[in-house]
Formats: structure tokens, C-alpha cells, sequence
């Protein structure tokens, strides 16, 4: 199962990490999910939910 936001799709991302010397790597950057109690379809589920989304009231806990 994907660390993806179940309401807004929100996922990581990558992209290089780059150093003073300018020596490039490879680097993810985790999306700020977490695991919560929702209602789906009017039934308790335990999905990863974005932060943005908790805080703006788009998802009811259980």
C-alpha cells in the first residue's frame, strides 16, 4: 500500500540531493500522511490521510 493520501492523492516526490561541492544524489521526500479511522461509504476504514487535508475538515474520524 502506496503512502498516498486517500482523499487528495498527495504522494512523495524525488529529486536530486545536491551538496556544496555540487555532487548530485538521488533523494525522496515523504509526503506528511498519516494513519487514521475515516468514514467510507459510511463505514470505519483505516487509510493514510494528508495533514492538509485533517486540518482543512475534508475527512470525519471515527
Amino acid at each position: 500500500m502506496a503512502r498516498r493520501c486517500f482523499i487528495t492523492g498527495k504522494q512523495g516526490s524525488t529529486g536530486n540531493k545536491v551538496s556544496h561541492s555540487n555532487r548530485k544524489s538521488r533523494k525522496k521526500w515523504g509526503a506528511n500522511v498519516q494513519k487514521v479511522r475515516i468514514l467510507v461509504d459510511g463505514k470505519p476504514k483505516r487509510v493514510y490521510v494528508s495533514t492538509r487535508a485533517l486540518k482543512s475538515g475534508k475527512v470525519t474520524r471515527v
